[in-house]
């Protein structure tokens, strides 16, 4: 049986039932006898069962040795060197003592070593820890608490938001986009470092390495350990944390490979075809299961970029014609502004996939109209791996809706007041998911488990809808429904609304607080630029729009944009945190 953490999550042991891999002459390894090895009989795996994470990139460096896998600026990895490079990386981890189950930190963007570390972690039997680039250094040292993370691998860029939880790290690893920029952009480089982390350089001893060269110096050999995909534990990341507090979901090796694997069916297995452009962050569980996870499962080359600036996106998409495209609304919107402007050939795209944040028909009926590409809307949440619905790829697009659920995926819309019973078409409930990604819990919050997964099925929190073609809508989030008086108030029925209004560029609504009819409702909004605050104007639009107890009772003007994460979406608990407005007492406002 595997061994149990504190936590009650199976975490691998040598000990464990499972695939027993064994290394070959080549540094790739195949399965004992003990499970039918299924990656190695199909051009694309065939099913998800019994291979490990690491598993997908194993089987293309297989099956396509000799495919490009991954390019980065001027640097390019086949399959093969890619796998070499992680086996050698695994076996560097397990030198300086990264045992089965033992939790690693990744504080890494886009970058080839994040690829080659988190598999050489699950090839050592570890667990990977996502912390992202984006969070403060408090946050970083407190889930470095929550994990019991002995051992990171980081940016040089970033080693200062390390500076909390040195004392408790064992081993710390650094990776430089230096090394993979032109001999002329180096010293600018250094001198960002420099600016950021306050030295020239960085320590270089017992416990601080640079993983680069440990790699191609590492005299050990990958040792196999065993793993069952089904129970260990392969990845941590926390929630977004948009409604409360984050929590660190845990996913299992079979959870990450189920959902690439039914990411591969949706594009009716396409195999070694696609070139993909990666510049959703990796660490995010859209960016990591998309195109770390789906990529390898499609054999598709990645052209990685470590974050998001338009020019550079558009010129690489020209330069490299990608084929498929994973993005967020507020990537397409800044594209779509910057194509306006400068057209640019983007005819090689196939697909785009949005997810993230509702994509407005506009948004995506313009990128289509610059690319030729077909846009759908997906929709996923980080405790399922994240992925459970996905627009058709080969049918006609229908905006709005988040599409249909991936092969093997159970979707069903319930009473949102907890119960479980089913409600029929176009009656708005909450919408659960029952599948092999489903995660395997929150790290130590077994009461938080319970409460997220009952019988197996995962409570999401979301509010939807689902037509008689089987499409879902997604309505709101569970807690974001407002009570006026007894009325259900979905917030984005009253944003579609003031998002049309003359003059608006952004808007959000919440519920406040109301001693009379427990909550009314609060409209946020951002102007566009030369427009004129008229309150007046807003509330007369929204009577002729909307029932009165979906009136916004109040109108509070933003100077600056939304609160929003990385993704682009917005973050109602910062806005219903903030201080209560006093309410305009106007004749004939009250629900």
């Amino acid at each position: 049986m595997s061994e149990t953490s504190p936590t009650g999550i199976a975490s691998p042991a040598i000990s464990t039932p499972g695939a027993v891999l064994h290394p070959t002459a080549s540094g790739a390894d195949v399965a004992s006898p003990v499970h039918v090895d299924r990656v190695s009989t199909a051009t694309a795996i065939e099913h998800y069962e019994g291979v490990p994470a690491y598993g997908l990139i194993r089987h293309a460096a297989d099956v396509i040795p000799h495919r490009m896998a991954v390019i980065y600026g001027e640097k390019s990895w086949t399959y093969e060197e890619l796998n070499f490079d992680i086996v050698r990386c695994a076996a560097m981890f397990q030198a300086y003592g990264v045992a089965p189950g033992d939790r690693v930190g990744i504080l890494l963007p886009n970058v080839p070593e994040f690829i080659i570390a988190v598999n050489a972690i699950w090839r050592a039997g570890g667990i990977a820890v996502a912390l992202s680039p984006l969070s403060a250094a408090n946050e970083i040292d407190k889930l470095v608490d929550q994990t019991g993370c002995k051992v990171i691998v980081t940016l040089d860029m970033l080693a200062h938001l390390l500076a909390p939880s040195h004392a408790k790290l064992e081993h710390t690893f650094y990776v430089s986009i230096r090394e993979h920029l032109p001999a002329f952009k180096q010293l600018g480089y250094l001198w960002m470092r420099q600016q950021r982390v306050g030295t020239w350089s960085l320590p270089s001893d017992n416990s601080h390495h640079w993983l680069q060269e440990e790699i191609s110096t590492t005299l050990r050999e990958w040792k196999p350990v065993s793993i069952n995909p089904k129970t260990d534990a392969a990845y941590i990341l926390p929630t977004g944390g948009t409604t409360g507090e984050s929590k660190p979901v845990t996913l299992s090796h079979e959870n990450m490979v189920a959902n690439a694997w039914q990411q591969l069916m949706w594009t009716q297995r396409r195999f070694a075809e696609d070139t993909m452009l990666a510049v959703l962050p990796f660490f995010h569980s859209y960016g990591v299961s998309a195109m770390v996870m789906g990529g390898a499962a499609m054999g598709a080359t990645l052209v990685l970029h470590h974050r998001f600036n338009v020019r550079q996106v558009i010129a690489l998409m020209v330069e490299h014609r990608p084929t498929v495209l994973h993005a967020v609304p507020a990537m397409l919107v800044a594209m779509n502004e910057r194509l306006d402007n400068y057209p640019a050939d983007l005819s090689s795209l196939k697909w785009v996939i949005s997810g993230g944040a509702p994509l407005e028909a506009e948004i995506a009926e313009k990128f289509s109209h610059h690319s030729n590409a077909l846009v759908v809307e997906g929709f996923g949440l980080s405790e399922a791996s994240p992925v459970t619905h996905v627009g058709n790829l080969f049918d006609e697009p229908c905006y709005g809706t988040i599409g249909l659920p991936l092969p093997e995926t159970q979707c069903r819309i319930v009473d949102n007041k907890g119960g479980m019973e089913d409600l029929g078409c176009g009656v708005v409930g909450e919408m659960i998911v029952r599948g092999p990604q489903v995660m395997l819990g929150y790290w130590n919050d077994p009461e938080g488990t319970h409460e997220a997964i009952r019988d197996g099925w995962l409570m999401t929190g979301d509010l939807a809808t689902r037509d008689e073609s089987g499409r879902y809508t997604i309505v709101g989030r569970k807690k974001d429904l407002i009570i006026t008086s007894g009325f259900n108030v979905y917030p984005v029925e009253v944003e579609t609304v003031l998002q049309s209004a003359p003059g608006v560029a952004e808007v959000a609504v919440v519920g406040q607080p109301d001693p009379q009819r427990g909550e009314i409702v609060k409209a946020f909004l951002v102007m566009q630029p030369g427009a004129t605050w008229d309150e007046d104007a807003l509330r007369a639009y929204c009577r002729e729009h909307l029932s009165k107890h979906k009136q916004p009772q109040i109108y509070e003007r933003c100077v600056d944009e939304l609160p929003k994460n990385f993704l682009g979406k917005i973050i109602r608990r910062k806005l219903r945190e903030s201080e209560p407005t006093p309410t305009r007492d106007l004749p004939g406002e009250t629900a």
